[in-house]
């Protein structure tokens, strides 16, 4: 039983945790608000105009359309290939699985460089499958790996029911294991939005049409133009981060209950 004294401590020490994580928010939040550096009124106005001069347009739209086909594709292999590592005896396995794991372990900075050479045999670098395709795959390393530990944690029972009652493959994978799933797939994506709406040095390489800047990179070469002016800096930065808040307050009940939950039932 915990005394009233422990229960304040605890929400006195929250409170302060939530201070010091909400601050620099709140303070870039503040200065995109404010005063522009030109004296004028602010507000809603800051955000117009860094709209407008650092044409967060269509960076925006190619980071919605990158994150939006790297979401899709690699949550919908990672989903195939850990319910195969999971639930069945593949061939190599031993070997492809940690083939894998090698995505999550070899940074990006070692592999870009290579990566771009390989893309340019191919005539696929300035493209958007050049910034895509790279993410696709570090995504459905770290995919494989969380749904494959959800996978394996579900009672072998389960499967075999399934199986007596005249189920394939694909209906215990999408009728039985997958509704079940919705916490795990949920943090899935929301972590792999997140990677993938925040990549720079992929789209920076790969990419050096102008129209295939991502937000990120739009946000960088605004600075670069208005280096003296932060309320202007404030409201781009504002501009970019607020799909992936609005990402996550939508979904942070199942992404929090993934995280809780884990990958890994006992």
């Amino acid at each position: 039983m915990i005394s009233a004294t422990e229960r304040t401590a605890n929400y006195a020490v929250l409170l302060v945790f939530t201070l010091f994580a909400l601050w620099p928010i709140g303070t870039v939040l503040g200065a995109a608000l404010g005063p522009d550096d030109a004296g004028g009124v602010g507000g809603l106005a800051n955000f117009a105009a860094a709209w407008e001069q650092g044409r967060f347009g269509p960076s925006m739209l190619t980071s919605v359309a990158v994150s939006g086909f790297v979401v899709v594709v690699a949550g919908v292999l990672s989903v195939l290939a850990g319910y195969a590592f999971g639930t069945m005896r593949v061939p190599g396995a031993p070997v492809l699985f940690p083939l894998f794991l090698l995505g999550l372990m070899v940074p990006g900075e070692v592999i870009v460089v290579p990566l771009y050479f390989d893309l340019r045999t191919f005539g696929l670098t300035n493209t958007f499958w050049a910034i895509a395709l790279p993410q696709v795959a570090q995504s459905v390393a770290f995919g494989t790996f969380w749904m494959r530990a959800y996978f394996r944690s579900q009672p072998a029972s389960l499967i075999e029911a399934g199986r007596l009652d005249g189920a394939g493959t694909w209906r215990i994978l999408w009728r039985i294991l997958v509704p079940p799933a919705r916490p795990a797939i949920v943090t899935m994506v929301v972590l792999t939005y997140l990677w993938t709406w925040n990549e720079f040095l992929i789209p920076l390489v790969m990419a050096t049409d102008q129209a295939l800047r991502t937000a990120p990179l739009g946000l960088a070469f605004f600075q670069g133009q208005y280096t003296s002016g932060f309320t202007l800096l404030a409201a781009g930065a504002v501009i970019v981060a607020a799909p992936v808040l609005i990402v996550y307050l939508f979904l942070q009940r199942h992404f929090i209950r993934g995280m809780l939950e884990g990958a890994v039932r006992e």
